[in-house]
């Protein structure tokens, strides 16, 4: 537990994660604009393409993904903490020399980890107890602020009409037009994002006092 928290910069704060999380905030509404534009290509989510190219397991989404991804490798991207692969297993070496990243708790693990230690720190006498007994609802319910994901959800579907409305001069008709359902990213953010990151904080934890 020592080690652990010798890892934390003594100048972590809840606060100061949350402002990362929100300029995030902006790539992952971009990126979703950007997908807007292509429409869904249900054969490459097929899984029955594996049949099709040796040594394939999967659909060709996956297999494009994986193929990528054994390329990053090899280049370093997942030598960097806040880097993580859809697909660890089997990831061939890294072939370059390695880069020696800062000691920061921030850089070695995801968000959601950050989260969950600053609020252990906080909070460590309510922690403590679910964590023994490895109650996963408790953590849970420890984590959960149902006024700061419902402001995360409102934050990003109004990100979403601001940046993705379609801009025609002369045609005042287009306004209320957007390139992606603000609707969409808001339920995005609390169906996956939000729910997955609680996932993550919940695994640190019940492994924060080994």
């Amino acid at each position: 537990m020592a080690k652990a928290e010798s890892n934390v910069s003594d100048g972590l704060t809840l606060e100061l994660i949350r402002e990362s999380l929100i300029r995030q905030e902006d790539t992952i509404v971009f990126s979703l604009i950007e997908r807007a534009r292509f429409p869904l290509n249900s054969p490459t989510y097929d899984k029955s393409y594996a049949s099709s190219v040796p040594g394939s397991c999967g659909s060709l989404v996956e297999f494009i993904v994986k193929e990528t991804e054994a390329i990053q490798a090899k280049a370093g991207r997942y030598e960097n903490p806040e880097e993580h692969p859809f697909f660890p297993d089997n990831l061939p070496p890294l072939q370059v020399p390695p880069h020696k990243y800062p000691e920061a708790l921030s850089r070695r693990i995801h968000y959601g980890k950050l989260v969950a230690e600053v609020k252990f720190r906080d909070e460590r006498k309510d922690y403590e107890p679910a964590i023994r007994a490895q109650d996963r609802d408790t953590l849970i319910n420890l984590l959960t602020f149902a006024r700061v994901e419902e402001a995360v959800k409102k934050r990003v579907e109004k990100k979403a009409m601001t940046f993705g409305q379609e801009v025609k001069l002369g045609d005042e008709g287009n306004k209320g037009k957007y390139k992606v359902n603000p609707a969409i990213v808001s339920r995005l953010y609390g169906d996956w994002v939000i729910p997955l990151t609680k996932d993550v904080e919940v695994e640190y934890l019940l492994h924060r006092l080994d």
